[in-house]
């Protein structure tokens, strides 16, 4: 499930993801620290200490729901992260890459694989901006384009045959993990 070193010559691994969670994530980000900052203002250090899983935790919220699900692929296949669930597909085990609200990965089984996180179709603009705009191409369908282009280019014996794999997310998992911790242990340090 492991990205391989590209070979001289090809792509290397890219990541599909949408700007608005990285946004999200930074303005969260931002938001947290000054009401940590605000709290060991006024309150102390301690108090501030009591406060930061609980704030922390909508940060981890607002990762795993925004920020976290993606697509990324390189040479061997694609990995879809859909909010704390992995899943590796083969180039192989790809049949068809569709796109209707999101990314869909249909595969030779008959399943398919839908993307939470990459490329998202825009819904259509007004009649005049289109007429405007004609020429344009919008990002997703240069996404999707870029790959359908990595997929059909794949070599099949190198495409890192097999099944699919799923697998979670461990680093956030671990992370939930140790916010939930600390934050129990807030809540008993007030009694």
């Amino acid at each position: 499930m492991r990205f391989a070193q590209p070979r001289p010559g090809a792509p290397a691994r890219r990541v599909l993801r949408p700007t608005s969670g990285t946004v999200i994530l930074i303005v969260s980000g931002v938001v947290a620290l000054w009401l940590l900052v605000d709290a060991a203002v006024r309150a102390g250090g301690l108090e501030m200490l009591r406060l930061a899983p609980w704030i922390l935790l909508a940060v981890w919220g607002v990762y795993v729901a925004l920020y976290s699900p993606h697509v990324a692929y390189d040479r061997d296949g694609v990995l879809v992260q859909n909010y704390l669930r992995r899943t590796w597909i083969p180039w192989s085990r790809v049949a068809d890459i569709d796109m209707r609200w999101q990314l869909q990965f249909a595969l030779t089984g008959g399943t398919t694989v839908v993307a939470y996180g990459g490329p998202v179709a825009g819904r259509p603009g007004r009649a005049a901006r289109a007429a405007r705009d004609a020429g344009r191409v919008p990002a997703w369908m240069r996404d999707v384009g870029d790959l359908r282009d990595a997929w059909q280019a794949s070599d099949s014996a190198a495409s890192g045959t097999g099944a699919l794999t799923r697998s979670w997310d461990v680093p956030g998992l671990l992370a939930f993990g140790v916010l939930v911790v600390a934050a129990a242990a807030s809540a008993l340090s007030v009694a």
